[in-house]
């Protein structure tokens, strides 16, 4: 069971976003009001196999959601809104995003077939919203590597709550929406309780470069070229798609589009006015191959090496529409997601193998720049909101510590940082905070159309098949006497190779049949005891002869 929480008390916790990369999900709660920041989605891990997504476990707010008064967005990135359209279908709550934000929100709503039942609220900067009767929201504008993304305040009877979004401290911003350095001071002077930053970049010192610079690398990389440029980077970054078309004009070249969610993203963004690309810029990708080479530009997803991606089809020459040619430029304008360096390594190899110039983030080329504050910023994010608690969020664990120390060297005290993990709740009453217990937490995961249907169990015997294989034992016995009347047959996938191996399997169908003429002769007839005797009996016959563990399943049937 949860924890039930005090109703006097401001509580904050994450479900998702601490001690980890993606699937950012805060819950603030005052009596009974809740108030929910974000609700994105995390890729597998490797163990995870076969799964699709890993979203929050939103337990506590479903036996809560009486109290569940709206989900907050502070920006459009897949890892604080991919969530949404399996947590909605619990929880039918109203969803309060700025227009981009919104814009994304819908398109995946539209494809879960919630859109007509989930209420949509437009907010900006200047907004404030009340939500129940304890709390209220007001927001700032920050800078990150989508537009319309904002810090979020939220007043409670204890004091002021601020979550930061993913920031960085852009002086030059490509859409000149710039940060409201005013806003924040104006928050911070009239005092800031408890304050929730992004560790993303805790570990990287000094400042994080203005997005502007890339525009300069890669309108010098498209002069230089002289055969076709591809770029690969994340759908959702639309600052980068714009320096993209900036540079693409400046130089003659047109742009092709080519993989789904960048298609999307390139209609939503541009349809709501976030994009502004030339007239008769944009081409079908059936006209690139009609086109000169040093006129067309291929703006493509698969900057994480993924196996479906447009890149990466492109990198094994199994794309229906684009090939690599020898002498082509791919530059991937993006850094690998941790867990993602050697898929990305090998479209990289694969890329290089056809004869292309490949320019990546990590050969120092300057065509990435991060959507996240390195340590400068975040120390001024501190001095600016001065708060009382400090909760550093949005990472892994060394993040989460190395920001605690950078708000240590800018005078917070260190009794009153709390690093968290998922579920584990900052109570405040009266002023002072403590660690109070823990709501239930954790990862759901989404395979196929399942949403939680695969669980520890299951993934443990998805990692036996994928390691050992398996043998099906089959066996028919008499209703009368108990002799056996067919079999065994033993069928085996993924342990060994059947013809190569006929004297192990004969030996192994004389194991199952005296153990089991064994248990008949002792009159054991229950079904359980002869399967678990003829998997032990097996088990350790083949782990002697191959020392593998295949899982082995018998069939036992009557006639």
């Amino acid at each position: 069971m949860s924890k039930k929480i005090n109703n006097d008390k401001l509580s904050i916790f994450a479900l998702g976003g601490v001690g980890e990369i993606g699937k950012n999900m805060y819950v603030i709660q005052y009596a009974n009001d809740i108030v929910v920041v974000d609700a994105g989605l995390k890729f597998p891990e490797e163990d995870m196999l076969g799964i699709d997504i890993v979203i929050p476990d939103i337990t506590y707010l479903t036996e809560n959601r009486d109290k569940v008064r709206g989900i907050l967005l502070t920006h459009g990135h897949e890892d604080h809104i991919g969530g949404l359209p399996y947590v909605l279908k619990h929880l039918n709550v109203p969803v309060y995003g700025t227009k981009l934000t919104l814009g994304l929100v819908e398109n995946k709503l539209k494809e879960a077939n919630l859109l007509g039942e989930t209420k949509r609220i437009l907010i900006h900067a200047d907004s404030e919203i009340q939500l129940g009767s304890t709390l209220k929201a007001t927001f700032f504008k920050t800078n990150h590597s989508i537009p319309d993304s904002v810090g979020i305040c939220i007043d409670t009877p204890e004091g002021s709550v601020v979550h930061t979004g993913d920031f960085k401290f852009d002086h030059t911003p490509v859409n000149d929406q710039y940060a409201d350095l005013q806003r924040m001071a104006e928050i911070g002077s009239k005092g800031v309780l408890a304050l929730l930053s992004d560790s993303t970049n805790a570990e990287k010192p000094g400042f994080t470069p203005s997005e502007k610079n890339v525009g300069i690398v890669l309108e010098d990389i498209f002069r230089k070229a002289d055969q076709r440029v591809v770029v690969a980077t994340f759908a959702s970054n639309v600052h980068r798609i714009q320096q993209v078309m900036n540079a693409a004009e400046s130089t003659g070249r047109k742009v092709t589009v080519i993989g789904r969610s960048m298609v999307n993203v390139v209609s939503i963004a541009s349809d709501l006015g976030y994009l502004h690309i030339p007239d008769g810029m944009l081409i079908e990708p059936e006209e690139v191959n009609k086109m000169a080479a040093d006129r067309v530009v291929v703006l493509c997803t698969g900057s994480q090496g993924e196996p479906m991606s447009a890149l990466t089809r492109m990198a094994r020459s199994t794309h229906r529409k684009v090939d690599i040619l020898p002498g082509d430029t791919v530059i991937i304008a993006a850094t690998p997601v941790p867990g993602n360096e050697k898929y990305v390594g090998r479209t990289i190899d694969e890329l290089f193998r056809l004869g292309a110039d490949v320019i990546y983030s990590g050969s120092n080329s300057g065509v990435h720049v991060s959507g996240h504050g390195s340590q400068e910023e975040l120390k001024l994010m501190l001095n600016l909101m001065r708060p009382k608690y400090f909760i550093p969020v949005h990472g892994e664990f060394r993040m989460q510590r190395r920001h605690a120390l950078l708000a240590e060297s800018v005078g917070v005290d260190p009794d009153n940082i709390f690093i968290t993990d998922l579920g584990e709740i900052v109570e405040i009453q009266g002023g002072s905070a403590r660690k109070a217990g823990k709501v239930t937490a954790g990862n759901v995961l989404i395979d196929g159309l399942g949403v939680g249907d695969v669980g520890n169990i299951v993934l443990r015997d998805r990692k036996l098949l994928s390691q050992d294989g398996i043998l099906v034992v089959v066996v028919t016995l008499s209703k009368q006497n108990g002799s056996i009347v067919s079999g065994p047959d033993i069928i085996s996938r993924g342990f060994v190779y059947v013809r190569e191996s006929e004297g192990l399997l004969e030996e192994s169908n004389r194991i199952v049949s005296s153990t089991l003429q064994k248990l008949m002769s002792e009159n054991v007839n229950e079904w359980a005891s002869l399967k678990t005797s003829v998997k032990d009996a097996l088990g350790r016959f083949l782990y002697e002869q191959t020392r593998r563990r295949p899982m082995i399943l018998p069939i036992i049937m009557e006639v």
